[in-house]
């Protein structure tokens, strides 16, 4: 079946009273929270059972207020200003990170756009507000809580932190390219920018069975986009003690823990709503079940994949080690980049030519065509290059290892040999000496003395 392009029709935003508005607000707010607050403490349960630890179990029935806990002990932490710092921006910079992570909830759908629920007698969507451009405001949203984590690694006054928050720029500019070209695919798709738009052309497939390309590409971009492991890079204290936040305490710390989990959440609300259907049912339940996507029962499909994506974050921590900088540069720019390009030109010219009404069979038989001559051309190119490249090293001579190539001592991989250190004598020389060579007679007397008076 074609997917249909979505109509908007936004007209049952904004009619609201004020009241049902703040009523909204504050459920947006709340789920958030609650959704951190679980998070927070499941993932360091999933992590303990996956590393054969016990995990928290002290802090309420089955340690599930450990996140209170944590939040009451760094509220009753000292709050330190470093003297260095620029006071102002040092301040403001969590602020900055924090909100916007609260910001982007407020355009995705809990459940149908229409008037499905009432709440205190007034019919109304779950949902907060739409717009015509809701995915361009969700990446800008996005963007803006960069500042913060930028912000507050310039305004610490010290290296490492600073160190962090160029980390976070660079990362952030090369992962939101890719980011932009998967959102592009589904828009190709939807017709529409709006994510109740995009919810309902869902309603045939899921985007995830019809553009998998773009989900791969938004999953791992979000994980680096979100500064979580294997790409915490801005934060990496193997190298950086606490990157961007090395000088923050108290509240002020809690604030930027508090901004990633709120990142998490609506990071996989957002691959929610754009590739897993949104708050609809799924596929077995959906067929056999009329009510399952009316009703509050689109609340507790939405809630469950968004669990699932959580999970999916907690396994990638507890499982993949982290990546090195220039790692995760590569793979942002050699590989997400002109693969989320190809991809996002590919699915237009399907869609191009869906529009121009060609049979599916003779789609897919031009792509699949293009496809193979694509691959066949980097066969060919890949396999005269490895001849050069083989006939280069024959030709070339081989290089003696140096050491200290890079600027600092780098140990010998195998196959290769330490260059002699000077002014030092030879291994057989030296074993000469231990045994009673020719430069013992600087201990006053010469060998043939020795063996004279042992005799």
């Amino acid at each position: 079946m074609s997917p249909s392009l979505a109509a908007e029709d936004l007209s049952m935003f904004g009619t609201d009273p004020w009241w049902l508005v703040v009523v909204k607000a504050v459920f947006c707010f709340a789920f958030l929270m609650v959704t951190v607050l679980f998070s927070i403490v499941w993932e360091r349960k999933v992590v303990a059972w996956m590393q054969l630890r016990i995990g928290p179990n002290r802090h309420g029935p089955w340690g599930m207020l450990q996140s209170l806990a944590d939040g009451i002990k760094l509220m009753l932490k000292e709050d330190v200003i470093v003297k260095r710092a620029d006071k102002v921006v040092y301040v403001l910079a969590p602020i900055v990170a924090a909100i916007p992570a609260f910001m982007a909830i407020a355009v995705i759908p809990f459940g149908p756009s229409g008037n499905e629920i009432s709440i205190f007698g007034h019919r109304t969507a779950m949902q907060l507000t739409d717009l015509p451009i809701a995915m361009l405001y969700v990446l800008a949203v996005a963007s803006v809580g960069i500042y913060g984590i930028v912000l507050a690694g310039w305004s610490s006054g010290s290296t490492y932190p600073l160190l962090g928050g160029l980390r976070s720029c660079a990362q952030m500019i090369s992962y939101e390219i890719a980011m932009g070209a998967a959102f592009a695919s589904v828009f190709l798709y939807s017709g529409s920018m709006s994510t109740s738009a995009i919810v309902e052309a869902q309603q045939d497939r899921w985007y995830i069975v019809l553009l998998p390309v773009s989900f791969v590409i938004y999953v791992i971009t979000m994980v680096g986009e979100t500064n979580r492991a294997p790409f915490d890079m801005p934060e990496s204290e193997g190298d950086l003690v606490g990157g961007f936040n090395t000088e923050y305490s108290s509240i002020k710390f809690a604030m930027f823990m508090l901004a990633e989990y709120v990142n998490m959440v609506t990071v996989s609300a957002v691959t929610t709503t754009l590739f897993l259907g949104g708050w609809r049912a799924p596929w077995p339940i959906s067929t056999f079940w009329e009510g399952a996507n009316h009703g509050w029962w689109p609340l507790l499909w939405f809630v469950i994949k968004v669990q699932l994506l959580l999970f999916f974050f907690i396994w990638l921590r507890g499982t993949l080690p982290r990546v090195r900088y220039d790692q995760l540069m590569k793979l942002g720019w050699k590989v997400l980049i002109p693969v989320s390009v190809v991809w996002l030109m590919l699915v237009a010219t399907v869609r191009t030519l869906r529009n121009e009404n060609y049979d599916f069979a003779d789609i897919a038989l031009y792509v699949g065509g293009a496809v193979l001559v694509l691959l066949l051309l980097s066969f060919v190119a890949d396999m005269f290059r490895e001849k050069s490249r083989a006939a280069a090293e024959t030709a070339a001579e081989p290089a003696g290892f140096d050491p200290m190539a890079g600027g600092f001592p780098v140990p010998p991989l195998p196959g290769q040999e330490l260059p002699p250190v000077p002014r030092r004598r030879p291994h057989r020389e030296r074993e000469l000496i231990v045994s009673g060579g020719s430069d013992t007679q600087s201990d006053g007397g010469s060998t043939e003395g020795k063996e004279a008076s042992d005799g």
